[in-house]
């Protein structure tokens, strides 16, 4: 299994990004070719230190890194890319990985 872990930093408007990112950016990204499965953070990010600066997080499950590589160069996944600019504008950091379960 391979995933997009997608780090969403604090936005100017918290209330404005969620109506976005639910109304526009989730359907968006619900079309990559080969997306497995979608989950989002329900609620306050925290560290052992305390609160983060992040609002969101977001982790895509696909099953390969090639899957993730090829749905980013799809139509879907270059709206999806895109479409960042539109809402997220506290920051996003993206990170590809495979995992194993141990």
């Amino acid at each position: 299994m391979a995933k997009i872990l997608v780090l969403y930093r604090m936005p100017k408007d918290t209330a404005a990004f969620d109506r976005y990112y639910r109304s526009t950016h989730i359907p968006l990204a619900q079309k990559l070719p080969g997306l497995r499965k979608y989950e989002i953070s329900n609620g306050a990010i925290s560290t052992p230190a305390g609160a983060a600066d992040l609002h969101l997080v977001a982790t895509l499950h696909f099953d390969s890194i090639a899957d993730i590589q090829r749905a980013f160069s799809s139509p879907e996944g270059q709206a999806t890319a895109a479409d960042l600019a539109n809402f997220a504008d506290g920051g996003v950091d993206l990170y590809f990985f495979d995992t194993e379960e141990v």
